[in-house]
C-alpha cells in the first residue's frame, strides 16, 4: 500500500523575523507564528511601539525578541539581522511586512513623499531579504522569505489616489519572483501574500465611514473585511513545510476583490 505523506503546518523550533510588527497585520502575523511554535523577533520603528506586541507574544509562552529599526536604512536592516542571529543563532523565516503610505493624488506627491514610501516598501524589502538570505545560505538549511504585498499592487481601487504605494507593492510582487529564482538553489522559498481590506489601524478611518465601508464591501465578493485569522493562515502556510513546493508565488487574500 502506498504511503501518503501529509503536510505539516506546525513550525515548532523555527526562528521567524517579522517587520512592522507593532500593530495590525504584522502584530497578528507575529502572534500567529508564535502560536504555531516559532520563536519570533519583531521589529518596529521604535522600541516604545513594539512593547505591547512583545508582551502579547510572551504571554503565549513563546520566546520573543523586540527590536527597533528603520527599514529604509540598509545599515539598520543589517544590524537587525545580526541581532536576531546573535540571539537565536539563525533565521528560518523572514516576513517583510513593514510598509507606509501617503494618500495624495499624483499631482500633489512630493519627492519627499515618494522617497518615504518607496524607501520602506521597496528598498526595505530588498535589503532585508538580501541580509536574511545571506544568513540562511551561511546556515545551509534554506529558509522562507514571505513578502506582504497588496491587492493594490495588482488592481487599482476607484477614486483612491495610491500611485506610489501601488507602484511599490507591484514591485514587491515582481521582487518575489526574481528572488525566488535566484535563491532556489539555496533551498530558500520566496513567496508573497497580497491582502485586500483588513480591519487594521491603517484602514480604520475608512472602515469607520459607513459610506466608504459599504463601497468596499460592494466590490468584495465575500462581503467581509479581513481579520487576524485571514492573514495568519496564508502566512503560516508559506512559513511551513506544507508550502515546500511553492516559490515565486503571490497569494491574494482579499475576499475576491481582485477577481472583478
Amino acid at each position: 500500500m502506498e504511503k501518503t505523506e501529509f503536510p505539516d503546518l506546525r513550525i515548532d523550533g523555527q526562528i521567524a523575523l517579522v517587520t512592522g510588527a507593532s500593530r495590525g497585520l504584522g502584530r497578528w502575523i507575529a502572534a500567529g507564528l508564535a502560536h504555531s511554535g516559532a520563536s519570533v523577533a519583531i521589529v518596529s520603528r521604535s522600541m516604545e511601539g513594539i512593547k505591547k506586541a512583545a508582551e502579547q507574544i510572551a504571554a503565549q509562552g513563546a520566546e520573543v525578541l523586540p527590536m527597533a529599526a528603520d527599514m529604509s536604512d540598509p545599515a539598520a536592516v543589517e544590524s537587525m539581522i545580526q541581532q536576531v542571529v546573535s540571539r537565536f543563532g539563525r533565521i528560518d523565516c523572514l516576513v517583510n511586512n513593514a510598509g507606509v503610505n501617503v494618500h495624495k493624488p499624483l499631482l500633489e506627491i512630493t519627492p519627499e513623499d515618494f522617497d518615504l514610501v518607496s524607501n520602506v516598501n521597496f528598498r526595505g524589502v530588498y535589503f532585508a531579504s538580501q541580509a536574511a538570505a545571506r544568513q540562511m545560505i551561511e546556515n545551509g538549511k534554506g529558509g522562507r522569505i514571505i513578502n506582504i504585498a497588496s491587492s493594490a499592487g495588482f488592481l487599482l481601487r476607484p477614486q483612491i489616489p495610491n500611485s506610489v504605494y501601488a507602484g511599490t507593492k507591484a514591485a514587491v510582487i515582481m521582487l518575489t519572483k526574481a528572488f525566488a529564482e535566484e535563491l532556489a538553489p539555496h533551498g530558500i522559498n520566496v513567496n508573497a501574500v497580497a491582502p485586500g481590506y483588513f480591519a487594521t489601524p491603517l484602514a480604520q478611518d475608512r472602515l469607520n465611514d459607513p459610506e466608504i465601508r459599504e463601497k468596499i464591501l460592494s466590490i468584495t465578493p465575500l462581503k467581509e473585511i479581513g481579520g487576524p485569522k485571514d492573514i495568519i493562515g496564508p502566512v503560516l502556510f508559506l512559513a511551513s513545510e506544507a508550502s515546500r513546493f511553492m516559490t515565486g508565488q503571490t497569494i491574494f487574500v482579499d475576499g475576491g476583490r481582485t477577481i472583478i
